[in-house]
């Protein structure tokens, strides 16, 4: 199994619970927008707020993949947001699992904040679709590794 290198440096002197999700199937210009979204949040917040946008009551804003996305309602300084329901349902489990992390070091999980939230592309899994006249045309489906270390503040 291959060493997982966290762009993390620990400044919290091991008071950090980590957890990373490899490979995932969503979108990575989604997982950029929820990990910039979460970023700084306790983690109590940031679970109920990923499971308000999986309801679709509170949109995501997109701040940097943001061309042609429509306005949302309830977006406080920006305009532009959506609801990733497949990438947040996603992220919301690598939360679990950092807070299992955490709990079994020993550290407090009420006082948990989310010291680092991001996301970077992974591998493509190459694919074909049929086309027209027995030719193919390349079907590809990108991957996701996010990471998440979560700090007690």
């Amino acid at each position: 199994m291959a060493k997982i290198k966290y762009a993390y440096q620990d400044e919290y002197d091991g008071k950090t619970a980590k957890a990373a999700g490899r490979a995932l199937k969503i979108s990575p210009k989604h997982a950029v927008e929820i990990c910039s979204a979460v970023r700084g949040m306790y983690l109590d917040e940031a679970k109920e707020y990923l499971e308000q946008v999986i309801q679709m009551e509170k949109p995501i804003p997109f701040k940097r993949h943001n061309k042609k996305v429509g306005h949302k309602r309830g977006l406080k300084g920006w305009p532009t947001g959506r609801y990733p329901v497949k990438a947040a349902t996603q992220i919301l489990q690598v939360l679990a699992n950092a807070e299992a992390n955490a709990e079994y070091k020993g550290l407090e999980t009420d006082n948990l904040k989310i010291v680092h939230a991001s996301s970077h592309r992974g591998y493509v899994i190459r694919g074909w679709t049929a086309r027209a006249f027995g030719r193919a045309s390349p079907f590809n489906t990108t991957t996701t590794h996010v990471q998440i270390v979560l700090g007690e503040a």
